[in-house]
C-alpha cells in the first residue's frame, strides 16, 4: 500500500533533486533550465505553504515517487494544480500511479476545489495516457508548444 508523508528537505533533498531531473529527460529529453537551487528554495516555501500536498510516495518505507500539489488561479478562478507527478521508472506501469491520482483528487477535493490542472510533454505518451484514463482532458498546447495543459474533475477517482 502505498503511504504519503510530507517532504522533508534534509532527508529527502537528492531524492527530489533526481525525481525532478529525471522528469525533465523524460518530458523534455534534456536538463536545462533546471535550475537546484531555485528548485530547493520553492519546495521548501511551497511545503510551508501546502505540507500535504508536497509529499513523497513510500512503499515498505521506500521512497517510490513524489507529488507536488497546490492551489493556483486560472482564468480568475481557483484550480488545483499537479506540479509534478512523479513514479520511479521500475515502478511505472504497474497501477500505482492510481493511488498518487487518488491521493491528488482528495487534496484538492479538501480544498473544496472541482478542477485541476497540470502540464505534460506532447511527447510523454505515457503519462498523456495515464492522464486521459483518469478522465483528464487537452486544453490545449501553452510554452510554444513544449507543453499541454490538461484538466480534470475532482469527481473522478481511479
Amino acid at each position: 500500500m502505498v503511504q504519503f508523508r510530507t517532504i522533508d528537505l534534509r532527508k529527502d533533498r537528492q531524492a527530489i533533486i533526481d525525481f525532478r531531473k529525471d522528469s525533465f529527460m523524460v518530458s523534455f529529453g534534456n536538463t536545462e533550465g533546471f535550475d537546484v537551487q531555485a528548485y530547493l528554495f520553492y519546495v521548501l516555501e511551497k511545503v510551508e505553504r501546502y505540507p500535504d500536498g508536497f509529499v513523497m510516495a513510500e512503499v515498505d518505507g521506500g521512497v517510490i515517487g513524489q507529488l507536488e500539489l497546490s492551489v493556483k488561479k486560472y482564468k480568475g478562478r481557483k484550480i488545483g494544480y499537479i506540479h509534478l507527478f512523479y513514479l520511479i521508472p521500475r515502478k511505472r506501469g504497474e497501477g500505482i500511479g492510481k493511488s498518487l491520482h487518488n491521493y491528488a483528487v482528495d487534496f484538492f477535493k479538501k480544498h473544496n476545489l472541482e478542477e485541476y490542472h497540470l502540464r505534460v510533454a506532447p511527447d510523454n505518451r505515457q503519462a498523456r495516457r495515464f492522464y486521459e484514463k483518469a478522465g483528464m482532458e487537452t486544453i490545449g498546447p501553452e510554452l510554444d508548444g513544449k507543453v499541454i495543459r490538461m484538466k480534470g474533475s475532482v469527481t473522478k477517482t481511479i
